[in-house]
């Protein structure tokens, strides 16, 4: 099936995508990448020694989808925190936030080049075994993002599908719907 990925018998997945659907899922990763960004706080770019020892920041960042892919790693989400809870979960941010950024980038670029190998007309991709989690971190980001960006709730997801075509968030909808079921797909064909 066009846009879902299948097993390969090799650890890996193929995923065959017409030109429009390589088209959306590009400029999808390349606006992540884009919001995503270096981060506060980050030498990228400049001298390798800096870089290793650069910090990040030590608050969340104020972008609500930016918080969702960059949690805080102590107290519990929207709930007030006290003051010594908020200074480890600063801490902790600190040294794992540009980390996880630098991952998270490499995730997408690697989406990104993949979609790239596709001709005119679109093509069959064959992410190997060990691209596959990558592939299927790329894709929880992106369905993240529109998921915050969408309001998604647990109790409200079932919504989407009845949302009239009028909608102005009808075409995001339709691109989280999509992601899930590639995501869906992708850890089939990695688990089956």
């Amino acid at each position: 099936m066009a846009g879902l990925f299948e097993q390969t018998g090799d650890g890996g997945a193929a995923i065959a995508l017409e030109e429009v659907e390589a088209a959306i899922l590009r400029s999808l990763e390349v606006q992540m990448l884009e919001l995503i960004g270096p981060g506060p706080g980050s030498s990228e770019g400049e001298d390798p020694l800096a870089a290793l020892f650069a910090e990040g920041p030590s608050e969340a960042p104020a972008d609500p989808a930016l918080a969702r892919l960059f949690p805080d790693a102590y107290g519990e989400p929207g709930q007030p925190v006290d003051g010594e809870t908020k200074a480890f979960a600063g801490e902790f941010r600190r040294y794992t936030e540009l980390d996880l950024r630098a991952r998270k980038r490499e995730d997408a670029l690697l989406v990104v080049r993949s979609l790239d190998t596709l001709g005119d007309g679109g093509g069959v991709l064959r992410p190997s075994a060990e691209e596959c989690p990558r592939w299927l971190g790329a894709l929880n980001d992106l369905r993240l993002t529109l998921g915050v960006r969408l309001d998604v709730t647990e109790e409200d997801e079932q919504g989407l599908y009845d949302l009239p075509d009028t909608d102005d968030r009808k075409p995001l909808v339709m691109a989280y719907l999509w992601l899930g079921a590639m995501q869906e797909s992708l850890l089939e064909a990695m688990t089956g």
